[in-house]
């Protein structure tokens, strides 16, 4: 009788090469410290007083940031249930453009409850079932909590807006605030404030100065000055051409052969003045501003020149549908005259140098312009960057707003409010559910306890004093005083949009990576790996 050898579960099943982790091998127990990793990564950079990371990324770059969106970029996960907390949190980055980190956070500390239940000997589908009525309860709740809307878009901006800011560049949130609330001003319209589109706010960096020297123009700037001797220039039509502005070269190549020095001069007489006529019917049209997607031909600059008219060339395809939003314009495909209503109107172009920097300025003079560039100044390019997320933070809370113009108590005061009545709610409710329930509301006080840490404060005896202030009846907008320790009414809040969409995508990923009981990956594609090629020499020869 032959010894028979006890081969690998699923040996038969599928291909070499597959790896699959079951529930027997600790697998959700594996998935739920895949998702701690990540999440500690997170957790020191969230609120006003969290820390930078600097990532690397495989091509060299660096950067230096506390933004949760820019960090799960550049870091290149694997994990397949890592990649899944990161597609909820990519969605909050999309939807509300705020709050990313926070879906990481509770989706790991919901996580971790897990864990202490299932080792208890609950069952997974009582944790997904308690905390799906735990959810259920909590969208009821937040409703009630509300403390204050934002009633006009003119006035009342800043204290929605101000506390995204902070979390990102707290100390210079004050001046960051201010340009943003600006440039929203400049383009919402506040009878149809859904009609706001954050990419009609841009930035434009420019390296030297102060953050102090950053201003907001009505319209649009580029960093670079326009082509010909014509730099400035007011009340004018606008042609766009999206092809280059040249003198057609034919496709197949030819030979001329010329006899004489007169043919030569007369060569490209025809060429010139064909390149001429078209300069003379776009001046003839009333345009004085020309916009080139691609190249400008010097020849083709000569003739513009002469008829005194601007041409600014811009490379970027999205900025040239903006400069066509802004004035109106059409983008044209091709050379020539435009028709009346192909062409755009822009009040005044001018170039400016801003620190050392000349730089092209589009202003309409109208009350509301379609688009406002914020132009930042900072030291170091890593700065200007960290300050542009802030900026992209702030008007993108901007698109919560208009969707559900009402607030929240913030600086952890809503979390401590939430972790009190659910906990009530868990009481109230029978069965081994109540427990999940519990723990869910446990789970929220990692975020003030966040705060306090980052901020340097003892959390035993912050959220201690928090938990007292929410035991009175008047206590709902008690929060957390970063600067000083104290628990008081801090004027802090929240986006109620912002904050119902994290945690909701945060339950759902949760629910979804309990669920999972079982990986099985498959060899990644690639062709064999060549085998090393023997060195030249003899067989026998040192090395």
């Amino acid at each position: 009788m032959s010894l028979k050898l006890p081969q690998a579960p699923n040996s038969g099943l599928f291909k070499n090469g597959y790896s699959s982790y079951s529930n027997a091998d600790g697998a959700i127990i594996r998935n739920v410290e895949a998702v701690r990793e990540i999440a500690s990564i997170l957790l020191t950079s969230m609120g006003p007083s969290g820390r930078n990371k600097i990532i690397v990324n495989k091509l060299g770059k660096k950067f230096i940031t506390n933004d949760a969106a820019t960090m799960l970029n550049e870091l290149e996960v694997v994990h397949p249930v890592v990649k899944i907390l990161i597609l909820a949190s990519k969605q909050q980055e999309f939807e509300m453009g705020d709050n990313t980190n926070l879906v990481i956070i509770l989706a790991g500390e919901f996580l971790n409850v897990a864990e202490k239940l299932l080792i208890l000997g609950l069952n997974v589908s009582d944790i997904i079932q308690g905390f799906s009525l735990a959810n259920k309860f909590l969208k009821e709740t937040l409703e009630k909590l509300v403390v204050d809307k934002v009633e006009s878009y003119e006035n009342d901006l800043l204290k929605a807006i101000k506390p995204v800011i902070a979390a990102k560049q707290y100390g210079v949130e004050d001046i960051i605030s201010k340009l943003v609330v600006d440039a929203v001003k400049t383009i919402i319209n506040p009878k149809n404030p859904l009609s706001f589109n954050v990419d009609n706010i841009r930035v434009v960096k420019i390296m030297g100065s102060a953050l102090s020297q950053s201003q907001v123009v009505k319209g649009m700037v580029f960093p670079r000055e326009p082509e010909g001797s014509v730099k400035n220039i007011k009340n004018s039509k606008v042609v766009v051409f999206t092809c280059p502005i040249d003198i057609s070269t034919t496709e197949t190549k030819g030979t001329v052969l010329l006899h004489n020095a007169q043919e030569m001069l007369d060569f490209s007489k025809g060429e010139e003045e064909q390149l001429e006529q078209m300069c003379k019917e776009i001046n003839d049209s009333g345009v004085k501003v020309v916009v080139a997607g691609a190249n400008v031909g010097e020849l083709a600059l000569h003739y513009l020149n002469k008829f005194g008219i601007l041409v600014l060339r811009v490379p970027s395809k999205f900025d040239l549908r903006r400069i066509c939003q802004v004035c109106g314009a059409t983008p044209l495909p091709r050379l020539g005259a435009p028709m009346a209503d192909e062409m755009g109107y822009i009040d005044i172009i001018e170039t400016k140098e801003i620190g050392g920097d000349r730089v092209t300025i589009f202003r309409q003079d109208e009350s509301t312009s379609r688009t406002a560039t914020i132009v930042i100044r900072g030291a170091t390019q890593n700065n200007l960057d960290d300050i542009e997320r802030a900026i992209d933070d702030g008007v993108s809370a901007i698109k919560g707003l208009v969707k559900d113009n009402r607030l929240l108590p913030g600086a952890g005061a809503v979390e401590i409010e939430l972790m009190k009545r659910i906990t009530q709610y868990g009481e109230t409710t029978p069965g081994l559910l109540q427990l999940a329930i519990k723990n869910f509301a446990k789970a929220f006080e990692v975020i003030p306890r966040v705060l306090a840490e980052t901020s340097g404060f003892d959390t035993s005896e912050v959220l201690s004093k928090l938990h007292a202030a929410h035991s009175e009846d008047d206590g709902l907008k008690y929060g957390l005083d970063i600067d000083s320790g104290d628990v008081s009414e801090t004027g802090v809040y929240d986006i109620l949009a912002t904050k119902q969409s994290a945690i909701d995508l945060a339950v759902e990923a949760t629910n979804t990576i309990l669920s999972i009981d079982q990986i099985i990956m498959a060899k990644r594609a690639g062709g064999p790996v060549m085998p090393q090629q023997p060195r030249p020499g003899n067989w026998d020869q040192d090395d």
